[in-house]
């Protein structure tokens, strides 16, 4: 476990760096690559930056990754058991983390999905019951939105979500479909609330070539990310069986991992419907390296926030098939009506024989697509936002940090 530096700079001054931690659950998919960008960016501006996240979940990729952060951040990364589902773990890890706040003493928390919005918010809240003012930011990334809110867990979640919005000092979306789903399931945020888009490094606008790239023959689909019905790979692996049916034996590669019960069963969803053969299983990769071992990548999402595969698929000018969910549009702007409808293996099927048939204007669309993404999204772009937020906050309220009322919290 890496430890947590105890430093920290007092900020009252616009000049002066901030000491700012980030706090979320699992260290894996675009909602780790988000933070990691900020952090970096953070601290190459000068901040004293460190992160909290589950010491349990990723694999050699991502312990690879946070390795080579904790050497870049003045704060460090600090890995701590997270469960991933509400359970008596919770309460010491709040405690664990609340004992990092003091020793770090940040002036902004800013937390990061549902599980990593609840420890940050009750931790700040605990440090202003003892004096400090730390402001507490809060990034949805989907998280508990992704809930039906008529489902018990959706009711409980968002009284849950409102109740917190008493230590929260802003609401930071990556998109405009999340801040919509928020107004709408949770209801008018009773905090400010921001829209700031996720950003891509320079150097990913590169195209990726698949003759240089990899020395391997590239597969057709390619699917990257986590393993879970969410993301749609039981759809994915239905329609290239559906595929096969019509006489075209394409290829795919499914990159990523999720829990053992899910791989087994899509393993097993591959081996009924002999595609054995077809489809290759493969650990989480650096998404450039697997964009150059296949044709096309698909996005067959049931649900998703601002997703950073469709930003890093179309800045590398990947042919790519996605679904009309969450911020996707946003991202694709004119193309949007290529979008398929999520859950409709049907759809997706079509989309890949279209994919097959004429590549020509898959890859005409790829670059029309590549060079919008180069006026919207940038790192540099989103971390200057995301500061200006952290500074102006108070300003721009006219208030002090709310007051802690644990009492309303625990009528949840």
């Amino acid at each position: 476990m890496a430890k947590t530096r105890s430093t920290h700079n007092t900020a009252t001054d616009p000049a002066d760096p901030l000491a700012i931690l980030h706090i979320v659950r699992s260290p894996v998919g675009g909602i780790f690559r988000h933070i990691r960008d900020l952090a970096l960016a953070q601290s190459r501006a000068g901040h004293k930056v460190g992160i909290v996240c589950d010491a349990r979940t990723g694999g050699a990729f991502e312990d690879e990754q946070i390795a080579s952060l904790e050497t870049k951040l003045k704060l460090g990364v600090t890995r701590l058991p997270m469960h991933r589902a509400i359970s008596p773990v919770d309460l010491r890890t709040i405690r664990q983390v609340y004992h990092i706040c003091r020793k770090v003493k940040p002036d902004i928390i800013h937390a990061h999905g549902s599980k990593g919005g609840t420890y940050g918010r009750l931790v700040a809240g605990l440090e202003r019951l003892r004096g400090r003012r730390p402001r507490a930011y809060y990034a949805p990334h989907g998280g508990s939105l992704h809930y039906d809110p008529h489902s018990l867990a959706g009711r409980f979640y968002f009284r849950v979500e409102r109740a917190l919005e008493r230590l929260t000092d802003g609401l930071i979306h990556v998109s405009d479909y999340e801040a919509q789903t928020y107004k709408a399931k949770i209801g008018a945020p009773r905090c400010p609330a921001h829209i700031v888009h996720n950003g891509l490094m320079a150097a990913e606008f590169r195209p990726v070539d698949q003759n240089t790239d990899t020395a391997a023959a590239p597969v057709d689909f390619l699917y990257i990310g986590m393993l879970r019905d969410l993301k749609g790979v039981d759809l994915f692996i239905d329609a290239l069986a559906t595929l096969q049916a019509c006489g075209i034996a394409a290829s795919a590669l499914i990159v990523g991992e999720g829990s053992p019960a899910d791989e087994r069963r899509y393993r097993k969803q591959v081996d009924d419907l002999g595609l054995g053969d077809a489809v290759t299983f493969c650990p989480p990769l650096p998404a450039r390296r697997a964009f150059a071992m296949a044709r096309t990548i698909i996005v067959p999402s049931r649900a998703e926030s601002l997703p950073y595969i469709v930003l890093e698929a179309g800045a590398a000018g990947m042919p790519m098939i996605a679904t009309n969910v969450g911020g996707i549009p946003e991202i694709v702007g004119r193309q949007a009506d290529r979008l398929i409808a999520p859950g409709d293996v049907a759809a997706l099927q079509g989309a890949m024989m279209r994919a097959i048939t004429d590549p020509g204007a898959m890859a005409a669309r790829a670059g029309a697509l590549r060079d919008s993404l180069k006026k919207k999204f940038s790192v540099a772009t989103m971390t200057s936002r995301i500061e200006t937020i952290y500074r102006a906050e108070p300003a721009a309220t006219g208030k002090a940090a709310p007051k802690p009322d644990f009492a309303a919290l625990s009528q949840t």
